[in-house]
């Protein structure tokens, strides 16, 4: 276990206390309240929680008092991230029978109520980091950035256009849009929440956001390549999707060998540009943690 792994274990304990606190239970909203505690509650790593976290510490935030402050982020890039998962395995989307080793919630709660938990998870977001986002900070620039990431522009738009590429020729450009959006645009986004959260001016938002966007696209990478070159036990979702659906990936666009040039190069860029000071062994450990999957 590196640095990014431990520090991302102490912001799981502040973040799931955050969420059982913030999520509704079945006795305010039954299955659909138990439908979004299970895809959120499913194992996730809360890795772009802790990113917000990480973010706030890149900008000169402190611990303890930084996880008071990016709390509210935190938990709202957790609930989207946690929707778009359940959204991407309906049936009429990736159809998925496992997430994280466990039954899909549309295998257990039904389509119908796994949509409604998707959405229910994506608004509750947006209220979350509306009322815990401490007094002072710009929460409108925030909930703008958020709702760009995870919007038409970024994630949402990603999904679309990832679906109208299957059985494509991979083109490698069209590779790189696709997990811009899917991936690197809510990475990007959990860096600047962080940083706003704490503080940052718009220089550091900016720098945040390049910063995100090279880890994330570098993430999604790797997770092409895991697709290949793992197992189904190990991932946890079935292995060989991508090429089961005819997904346009990295890999199949550019070559295994060179698609792990391309994350280790990607990874090694964005700490070129993360600040100095107490953040930078965390940034690179962060690194490590993403090459790390694979490597």
């Amino acid at each position: 276990m590196n640095d990014f792994e431990s520090f991302q274990r102490a912001c799981c304990e502040q973040v799931d206390d955050a969420l059982e606190r913030w999520l509704p239970d079945e006795a305010a909203a039954g299955d659909l309240a138990a439908a979004m505690r299970h895809i959120v509650f499913s194992g996730g790593k809360r890795l772009r929680p802790t990113l917000v976290v990480a973010g706030a510490l890149d900008v000169g935030g402190a611990l303890p008092s930084v996880f008071d402050d990016a709390l509210g982020a935190a938990a709202a890039v957790e609930m989207i991230h946690a929707y778009s998962l359940l959204h991407d395995d309906l049936p009429c989307m990736d159809d998925g029978q496992l997430r994280r080793g466990k039954p899909c919630a549309h295998t257990v709660f039904g389509e119908a109520t796994a949509l409604l938990a998707g959405d229910g998870l994506l608004t509750l977001a947006f209220e979350v980091l509306a009322r815990h986002t401490p007094p002072g900070r710009p929460v409108g620039e925030m909930v703008a950035l958020l709702g760009r990431a995870s919007g038409w522009e970024g994630m949402v738009g990603g999904q679309v256009a990832d679906l109208a590429a299957e059985g494509s020729e991979p083109d490698v450009e069209r590779v790189r849009n696709i997990h811009d959006g899917k991936t690197a645009a809510m990475i990007a986004v959990s860096l600047q929440l962080g940083g706003l959260s704490a503080g940052a001016g718009a220089v550091d938002v900016t720098r945040l956001g390049a910063v995100g966007r090279d880890f994330g696209l570098a993430f999604q990478i790797v997770d092409d390549l895991l697709d290949v070159e793992s197992t189904t036990e190990a991932l946890g979702k079935a292995a060989g999707a991508d090429a089961d659906r005819s997904k346009m990936t990295w890999p199949a666009a550019v070559g295994v060998e060179q698609a792990r040039t391309d994350a280790r190069a990607l990874v090694e860029r964005a700490l070129q540009a993360a600040a100095p000071g107490q953040a930078t062994e965390l940034m690179a450990s962060l690194g490590t943690f993403v090459l790390g999957r694979l490597f």
